[in-house]
């Protein structure tokens, strides 16, 4: 089992919440997953609470889990600051253990392409096995992998997002380049940082890519039983031409 290479993208939680502070497409869905659920739920990878927040705001018994400390300092502050009844803990997904069982368990937003080689994935869903309830679910949610995309020219950057910096006012700009290691399914992503007139710094992105007939696959030798398999969050079916993989499975 590697060691989880993203500590260094996700160490300011108010620098995450101002990137993507206008995605929200995603929260309506969970919010309807967890109302099908019912009982308590389980965010893997929660990071600074973007989800697990407003799930607790619509009143449902919800935890956050990350390995990230200071995402979990933000999504703590953020949910004092409204009297919210949430928890939050600091665990890794593919080794956690909590005394209670979960009707939902979800990881969002991409995050299982930072699950890097089998023995990652292996214990991500012995993991969840082990904390989800006989009849309980478990959503995961990743892009649909774009050949054009993976194979872009290293040479060339692209943009990636503009906000202000939370503490300032500058502008901070988001550029990216890529070199696709097909071997290990492994896309080496570099974001290059540029804070009004601060030196630019670079940061390491590396995403497993997943794609379609590979992860039901390596779900089903994991024990789990696919549900359903949407496309995008507005509930379309999973085809080839999807912007996402929205795996609902259970416990075979």
């Amino acid at each position: 089992m590697k060691p989880i290479d993203s500590h260094a993208l996700y160490r300011d939680g108010l620098h995450y919440d101002a990137q993507h502070v206008e995605i929200v497409e995603d929260i309506t869905f969970y919010i309807a997953q967890a109302q099908k659920a019912g009982g308590s739920i389980l965010e893997l990878a929660c990071g600074t609470g973007r989800i697990t927040i407003p799930l607790a705001r619509q009143g449902f018994d919800v935890t956050g889990l990350d390995i990230s400390e200071g995402m979990l300092k933000i999504a703590k502050e953020k949910a004092e600051m409204e009297h919210l009844s949430c928890t939050f803990l600091h665990a890794d997904c593919r080794k956690f253990s909590i005394p209670r069982k979960f009707n939902l368990i979800f990881l969002p937003f991409n995050s299982i392409a930072h699950i890097h080689d089998i023995g990652s994935f292996e214990g991500l869903c012995n993991a969840v096995k082990n904390h989800l309830t006989e009849d309980g679910h478990f959503i995961i949610d990743i892009f649909n992998p774009k050949l054009e995309v993976l194979m872009s020219d290293p040479s060339k950057r692209f943009a990636v997002a503009e906000y202000e910096n939370p503490y300032g006012h500058e502008a901070v700009i988001i550029t990216e380049n890529n070199i696709y290691e097909r071997a290990t399914q492994i896309n080496h992503i570099k974001w290059y940082y540029k804070v009004g007139n601060e030196e630019e710094c670079a940061v390491e992105l590396n995403m497993r890519i997943y794609y379609p007939e590979e992860l039901d696959n390596l779900l089903s030798y994991n024990g789990f039983e696919i549900v359903e398999k949407l496309g995008n969050f507005d509930g379309s079916a999973f085809e080839s031409d999807s912007p996402k993989q929205l795996i609902i499975c259970r416990k075979k």
